[in-house]
């Protein structure tokens, strides 16, 4: 009887795949449904039972799982030949739980209507709505920085703890919330990852755990990263599972924060993506513009730089091919991409608005 039941768990994952192949054509569905329904429900209950806790759940689950999965496959690494078929059938099962659990949780968001069009905003921009909207952070990025450091050639340093920083982050979604109620950001559940180091040197800053709703943030990366991805995560927490989007609305929660540092990150993050397509489209342009950010600014991006290069290892770039296949059989055509995608949600939203 175990036998036949874990056959047809098994056995689940094909309907599995077609109902989530069928749903992708139905945003509006899952938008209204899961998105705006179900979702929120799942993601603030699992903020409740465990954001209290002062590590990583996820991690910890994680770590057993993967010595629980070398011991299964040393227990039983005769019978991928004596007894093949039972064990596929031990394998899928897993599979059929995890794919389930994934989309319950929070996968199905991948596929929910793109925000430009919840914000009623344009996909596309033209090269002068670009330069526009640089100057613009130009211009709050270099008056926030002297701000704070009296100097336009000092680089910034937060004088917070990354521990003060996960604490602080929610605020900008609390000043957020108040132009988009939906981005309401209660409990708290943003954490220092276990795997940090591995994460510095597979070249990602942060990740969200989809089984546990936790937020995860590299506890290496240079504490001028810190607060913006603290938020892009606190975004992918929210249901915004597109990194372009996630991107978005953690400059927005960065830029809308009372604390100045908070303000500078989220203003000079945006900045820099801009910056990047304007190089893109026209180098000379470029470097017409960044003469006019401040020499602080630059050094901070200099700082980030050379922490990624520093920290740089051969296998790298496969670990981000790899994600970059998974966000493209997740509907990010794009792959890693999209996350340069932020810019069109940037320039449209900015293009009218003051900073």
């Amino acid at each position: 009887m175990l036998k036949k039941k874990k056959t047809l768990l098994a056995l689940s994952v094909i309907p599995q795949f077609l109902l989530v192949k069928w749903l992708v054509n139905y945003p509006n569905f899952i938008e209204q449904y899961y998105s705006n329904g179900l979702y929120p429900v799942v993601s603030k209950l699992f903020r409740y039972v465990l954001g209290w806790l002062p590590f990583s759940f996820g991690d910890v689950v994680y770590c057993l799982a993967a010595i629980y999965i070398i011991r299964w496959v040393f227990k039983n690494r005769k019978r991928v030949f004596k007894d093949t078929k039972n064990w596929l059938v031990d394998v899928f099962a897993a599979v059929a739980v995890l794919y389930f659990a994934f989309h319950l949780f929070w996968g199905l968001n991948y596929y929910r209507l793109p925000l430009h069009r919840n914000l009623n905003l344009e996909a596309d921009y033209t090269t002068e709505q670009l330069v526009l909207v640089t100057e613009k952070l130009i211009e709050k990025s270099n008056a926030v920085h002297l701000q704070i450091a009296k100097n336009d050639s000092l680089q910034i340093d937060i004088p917070y703890t990354k521990s003060d920083i996960l604490n602080k982050a929610p605020l900008g979604y609390k000043r957020l919330k108040s132009v988009f109620p939906h981005l309401e950001y209660q409990p708290k559940s943003v954490k220092k990852s276990l795997f940090s180091y591995p994460l510095t040197y597979m070249g990602f800053s942060g990740y969200l755990n989809p089984l546990t709703n936790e937020a995860q943030v590299d506890a290496l990366i240079p504490s001028y990263k810190f607060p913006t991805t603290a938020t892009h995560e606190m975004a992918h927490q929210l249901g915004y599972a597109a990194e372009n989007e996630a991107n978005f609305i953690g400059c927005l929660a960065a830029i809308n924060h009372d604390d100045l540092y908070f303000k500078y990150t989220g203003c000079t993050f945006a900045l820099r993506f801009c910056l990047n397509e304007i190089y893109r489209r026209d180098v000379c342009l470029f470097e017409d513009m960044i003469a006019d950010v401040n020499k602080g600014v630059l050094k901070n991006y200099e700082e980030v730089r050379l922490f990624w290069e520093t920290h740089q290892n051969p296998a790298e770039p496969y670990f981000k091919q790899f994600y970059s296949g998974f966000l493209k059989a997740n509907k990010q055509s794009k792959g890693m991409e999209s996350y340069s995608y932020v810019v069109a949600l940037l320039v449209n939203y900015f293009d009218e608005k003051s900073l």
